[in-house]
């Protein structure tokens, strides 16, 4: 999916550390070579599918053990950051170099990791009129990375050496930060070795028997949020405009890790204006008058996965006020949370799309009561 913009890192590892002497803090060490394929997922980018990516990734990891209540819950994840660069193997995508903030998640006895990251990545040829106008995949040089990876584990076999084997996908995009804006996504296979520092201290998992994960719910909460940005038609050219959206929602806390919400949005988007006006010009038989209203209501309902004080939020919408046909009536949005000042302020990154289709990323600051 064309995906997310993004400062999610800032969000993503502002957990309130616990502050007790005994805390220890195991961290490990990874480097990964991959091989692998850009997916043809839109037919507009089959001549950037011109050869197999390279690349290496390297990552930092905090490990957990169950010192705090989350960390039990999610069978003691891992949270750290990766960088990660990539030859897309093709003149004009060039190189790509991304940093991410990243979670690992264990199954299967702890054999199974699959790990979730996201950050910005650098293009080395990004789309350019004269220079590079072949590279409809990357309007900008700063783009949105998300990245999967789901691996084969050994930690620690020999005197903190480990070893890792599994499948990586990368995705690059702007999210319609500005056109065009096609992405691409690499499909790898990836193989290398893990350090863990401080091996022979590494602490026992703790096993504490926590509250019942219903004990945290709690009763309806009204919500009111401001989500604002930048983005661009996928009309080149036709330049980069500021949104608005005004959303009021309801949410319910049921558990430990889940949030149920329900809500309106009210979108003031002047990228659609102009794209009217382009369109009553331009194609004169589409009958498009010009003065068409770009203002959009929509009504949605949507689910919260919490991590503490951090979310991640999925939303599935519909325009209820429509007067311009554009993309299709239903709306998602994707992204993460963190809340603040015991859950009653919060602050958001989210991507508005349809379906695959990203439309803008929103920014987002609300109030919880």
């Amino acid at each position: 999916m064309k995906h997310l913009l993004s400062p999610f890192i800032a969000i993503l590892f502002c957990f309130p550390l616990y502050s007790q002497e005994k805390e220890l803090k195991p961290i490990s060490l990874e480097a990964d070579y991959f091989y692998g394929t850009i997916l043809e997922h839109n037919p507009d980018i089959q001549h950037l599918i011109t050869g197999h990516p390279t690349g290496l990734i390297l990552s930092f990891n905090k490990k957990t053990y169950g010192f705090s209540e989350w960390e039990r819950r999610y069978n003691y994840p891992d949270w750290g950051f990766t960088v990660a660069y990539q030859n897309l193997q093709n003149e004009f995508l060039g190189h790509a170099v991304g940093a991410y903030g990243h979670f690992n998640f264990y199954f299967l006895n702890r054999y199974l990791m699959l790990r979730v990251g996201q950050g910005v990545a650098y293009a080395t040829d990004p789309f350019d009129p004269v220079s590079n106008f072949r590279n409809n995949a990357y309007g900008t040089q700063f783009l949105s990375s998300t990245f999967i990876k789901a691996n084969f584990v050994r930690e620690n076999i020999w005197k903190g050496l480990g070893f890792q084997a599994g499948f990586t996908v990368i995705h690059y995009s702007n999210a319609n930060l500005k056109a065009p804006n096609n992405s691409t996504n690499t499909l790898a296979v990836n193989a290398g070795f893990s350090y863990q520092l401080d091996y022979k201290e590494f602490p026992e998992f703790i096993t504490k028997e926590d509250s019942l994960s219903k004990t945290h719910a709690e009763r309806f909460k009204y919500n009111f949020a401001i989500r604002s940005g930048i983005n661009e038609s996928d009309v080149v050219g036709l330049g980069q405009e500021p949104f608005m959206v005004l959303s009021a929602f309801v949410d319910k806390r049921i558990n430990f890790k889940s949030t149920f919400t329900a809500g309106v949005d009210v979108f003031y988007s002047i990228f659609l204006k102009e794209f009217i006006k382009y369109r009553s010009i331009a194609y004169p038989e589409d009958h498009v008058s010009g003065d068409e209203d770009y203002k959009r209501v929509g009504v949605f309902g949507g689910h919260e996965w919490r991590f503490n004080k951090v979310a991640f939020v999925s939303q599935l919408g519909y325009y209820i006020y429509y007067p311009f046909e554009f993309e299709n009536r239903v709306y998602n949005r994707l992204g993460l949370k963190r809340y603040f000042f015991n859950d009653t302020v919060f602050a958001a990154v989210t991507v508005h799309a349809h379906w695959a289709k990203a439309e803008a990323v929103e920014f987002s600051i609300g109030y919880r009561l």
